[in-house]
């Protein structure tokens, strides 16, 4: 074999290593993905029944009942248009309660309910750590006194 045809022959197996690679990655990737959907999409067959998401909302209030295990609890997902019934089997986090916002993984089951192998409990959208609000303040304040600064420099 000539220099060139090696080299040739070099470039071809990286490019179908390279190849093959990328398609074990996305397989791969393929396989991991969880999209997300609300109550009102679930309810209107816009999540796939035979595949891993994620279901969002609201717990609804007063629909929380433990089952005898201890460890089944079913409730009610809602995005203040639809409801979607939830099952889930083990330990809810600490921030879990009625009426506060939650994610759930898993798969819609052909009963119409959400079993979900997964559950976190969203904080409160107005929560921020006291750092950063100090920061945001300190900033805030030193703002608006430059701004009445400028604006009694510029009377002048």
């Amino acid at each position: 074999m000539k220099a060139r045809q090696k080299r040739l022959a070099f470039v071809a197996l990286a490019v179908l290593g390279v190849g093959a690679a990328s398609a074990l990655a996305l397989t791969a990737l393929k396989s991991n993905i969880s999209y997300f959907f609300s109550p009102s999409q679930v309810i209107a067959n816009e999540a796939p029944p035979d595949h891993v998401f994620r279901l969002g909302g609201l717990v609804t209030k007063g629909t929380l009942a433990r089952q005898e295990d201890g460890l089944t609890i079913h409730f009610d997902v809602t995005d203040n248009a639809q409801t979607v019934k939830v099952a889930y089997t083990g330990i809810l986090p600490d921030l879990f309660s009625e009426g506060s916002g939650v994610v759930a993984k898993g798969r819609l089951g052909p009963d119409g309910v959400f079993y979900a192998d997964e559950v976190l409990a969203k904080h409160d959208e107005d929560y921020m750590p006291p750092e950063v609000a100090s920061t945001l303040k300190t900033a805030h304040a030193e703002g608006v006194a430059d701004a009445a600064a400028g604006i009694n420099g510029a009377s002048n």
